[in-house]
């Protein structure tokens, strides 16, 4: 649990993990064009993102393509919000999100 706690402190992973939530199943060169740094950097990201079992990979054929893996991050919600909690949680995030996008 430790290992997906320290991907998703980064918010170039959050970022990759949003790319590939967005649209499942790209290869590097695609998401490295949705970061501002170098290839070997995102390679590092998505190093310590299969890591902690965020994303999964498949080769097809000469592409290696990249798929976000949720259920670490279902597994982290399950352990640290009960089901008492949930409504609280989920009201809390529905004003959160209603107050960034008020003006």
């Amino acid at each position: 649990m430790d290992e997906v706690f320290k991907a998703l402190a980064d918010p170039t992973r959050r970022d990759l993990l949003d790319a590939l939530f967005a649209e499942d199943g790209q290869t590097l060169t695609a998401l490295e064009e949705r970061v501002p740094m170098t290839r070997f950097g995102v390679m590092k990201h998505l190093r310590i993102l299969e890591e902690a079992g965020l994303i999964v990979t498949r080769k097809r054929g000469r592409e290696k393509l990249h798929y976000l893996n949720p259920v670490p991050i279902r597994l982290i919600h399950d352990r640290w919000v009960s089901k008492y909690a949930a409504p609280w949680a989920s009201a809390l995030v529905e004003l959160k999100s209603h107050l960034e996008d008020t003006p």
